[in-house]
């Protein structure tokens, strides 16, 4: 049975990654990474790490949701839209009053559709240009 948390280790998170083939970050990176979220939510199966993604920005206006990942043994099981709903659900209930939010996540290729099940709108599009990265010391 899967269980949902908003915690994770930081040698079940490098394992999880491995596990997706995501980039290497070292562990102390990691962990402070980790802890500069505002939140997360994590799948597991009994113990093991199966899913999870996280939100980072400012707790208010700016919000980015990262790390979505799940294991590739548990994909097409439902885990990730589960964890895409509590994270857009726990967000779009954060704003109150007339606060606005401005929700971002960079899909992988051919992703996009999953994520636009979640309202998310691919870019570029008539509003927004394309979405934009720099990586720095990547070995």
């Amino acid at each position: 049975m899967i269980t949902y948390k908003n915690k994770i280790a930081v040698d079940d998170y490098l394992q999880l990654r491995d596990a997706v083939k995501w980039k290497n970050v070292p562990r102390e990176q990691a962990k402070k990474a980790l802890k500069g979220s505002v939140y997360m939510i994590v799948a597991y199966d009994n113990d093991k790490v199966v899913g999870m993604a996280r939100v980072v920005g400012d707790g208010t206006y700016m919000a980015l949701i990262v790390d979505v990942m799940v294991h590739p043994d548990y994909q097409n099981m439902k885990i990730g839209s589960y964890i895409m709903n509590n994270v857009m659900n726990t967000l779009e209930s954060s704003v109150t009053g007339d606060d606005i939010m401005m929700i971002n996540l960079m899909s992988v290729p051919g992703k996009e559709t999953f994520y636009e099940k979640f309202g998310l709108a691919a870019r570029p599009n008539k509003t927004m240009g394309p979405g934009m990265c720099r990586w720095v010391n990547v070995k």
